[in-house]
């Protein structure tokens, strides 16, 4: 595990400039915040968001806003609303987000979610 430290920092998520990534259709836009060992981004899917991808990377992904639809690669679908976080461990579980009308995520990921391999 990563032992890097991070000083006191105040995120102005207005501030952050905003990427676009193209699903299999909709957009996410991120913003990014970069740590040594640590990853934290705002992601907002567009209305009709599907992921291009399955992600076996571990996150932590709080609902700020709106609903989605994470989908395990097993076929199970959970729907996360306003105010609900899940968790997961790097390569545990593939997943990947469907939104119908649009969301507002915090995610946090990095190396302290890694599993011994």
């Amino acid at each position: 595990m990563n032992n890097a430290k991070i000083a006191f920092e105040v995120i102005n998520w207005a501030e952050v400039s905003k990427k676009e990534y193209e699903g299999t259709s909709g957009f996410a836009f991120w913003k990014t915040k970069q740590f040594e060992g640590l990853r934290i981004r705002i992601v907002e899917y567009s209305k009709g968001y599907i992921a291009d991808h399955w992600c076996p990377k571990g996150h932590i992904v709080h609902c700020l806003e709106g609903e989605f639809i994470t989908e395990s690669a097993d076929g199970k679908k959970i729907i996360l609303t306003k105010g609900m976080t899940y968790v997961i461990s790097d390569n545990l579980s593939s997943n990947s987000s469907i939104s119908e009308n649009g969301v507002k995520l915090l995610i946090i990921d990095g190396e302290f979610l890694r599993t011994e391999e």
